[in-house]
């Protein structure tokens, strides 16, 4: 059988919660995607906002005050959201790829280092408060005076998985990233790695239908091939309209092409454009350069189901202005879908004694 591009697009759309509002919890959504993705702090609360009923950044805030989910290095060797269950086991079977290759390329800077012994004083030194990264390289120099302190931060934070502790990434609070052994935060025994084949399964549930290069993007992991094998048997095998071999869950849905999607606001870095080698099924060709700018993510909407421009967001204490820019020309219709989705999103995450106000600009 034969996707569609709008097929796998509708199918990919569908697992991500992006279809209609999901009546799931905070904490549910955040385990049924297999985490979200949080390189900076605001961007889980607008992944949630533009996936779920009723949804209110206190909602993920209390979860994180109350250590039902966290900030951890996991997926891509990058900070995500991860639920207390998911955290360490998902950091302990990524860790053979992203996070050490990340690893390797700051081996010059750590010339006599003892990787053991920084792992066993790294993890005593977080055990005793959760320090911040400065204080956590000052602590290494000290037995690695010669050593590169950046590649010595970096190799604390590959070899032990720690979590930022709150008040990093509580909404509406600021705070400095400080770290804390991840099993300590969570009160947990020891945790061994995921299961693979476990893992794969989740991924098509919400990354799906999916190619073995298009979770292994995902994830950071390489040499998947065998993993889905095993699986063949238990999968449904698909093709694109170029011929790569898609998997999937046999009962999951797959919606028919023509499926209205409404417009969706995203914040930078969302999995949704980050979880497939292949990208087309959400951003179409002539688009793929232009949701960057240098290292600088953007924040993207769709439109149809597809990328379409990019929006900003300008915060003071008098007022909030949200401005699309669209990379093409809109029809009426659809810039009065994209201001009533931008509304709903500025009622949700702004605060309710601070006007608000759209704005669209040209690219």
């Amino acid at each position: 059988m034969v996707l569609t591009t709008r097929a796998l697009n509708r199918a990919t759309l569908d697992r991500q919660l992006l279809l209609r509002p999901a009546r799931l919890s905070a904490e549910q959504a955040v385990h049924h995607l297999v985490g979200l993705q949080a390189q900076n702090t605001k961007p889980p609360y607008y992944a949630l906002a533009a996936r779920l009923d009723g949804f209110r950044p206190e909602d993920l805030s209390a979860l994180m005050e109350t250590r039902e989910v966290a900030r951890i290095v996991s997926l891509r060797s990058t900070v995500h959201t991860h639920t207390a269950a998911d955290a360490v086991p998902l950091r302990r079977l990524v860790q053979a790829g992203a996070i050490d290759r990340e690893l390797r390329q700051f081996r010059k800077g750590l010339d006599g280092v003892d990787l053991d012994r920084l792992t066993a004083l790294t993890a005593a030194h977080v055990d005793e408060r959760p320090r911040t990264p400065k204080e956590l390289r000052e602590h290494l120099l000290r037995e690695w005076p010669t050593a590169d302190p950046l590649a010595l931060g970096v190799a604390a934070r590959c070899l032990l998985p720690m979590v930022q502790v709150t008040p990093r990434g509580l909404w509406g609070r600021g705070g400095q990233v400080a770290l804390s052994p991840a099993e300590k935060w969570f009160d947990q025994d020891a945790q061994d790695a995921a299961d693979l084949d476990e893992t794969v399964l989740r991924y098509l549930g919400a990354f799906g239908p999916a190619s073995v290069q298009d979770m292994q993007t995902w994830c950071g992991l390489t040499r998947l091939r065998p993993a889905f094998e095993r699986l063949r048997p238990r999968l449904l095998v698909l093709r694109d309209e170029r011929g790569t071999e898609l998997f999937d869950l046999p009962d999951a849905p797959r919606p028919d092409e023509d499926t209205p999607a409404p417009p969706r606001f995203l914040p930078e870095f969302d999995n949704l454009l980050l979880s497939h080698a292949d990208r087309t099924r959400v951003v179409p060709a002539e688009h793929r350069t232009r949701t960057w700018t240098g290292n600088q993510a953007h924040r993207v909407f769709l439109l149809d189901g597809f990328l379409a421009g990019i929006w900003h967001l300008e915060e003071t204490k008098e007022r909030t202005t949200m401005t699309i820019e669209p990379f093409g020309r809109l029809t009426r219709a659809q810039r009065a879908e994209l201001t009533t989705e931008a509304e709903r999103t500025l009622r949700l995450m702004s605060a309710q004694d601070i006007p608000y106000e759209i704005t669209y600009a040209t690219s």
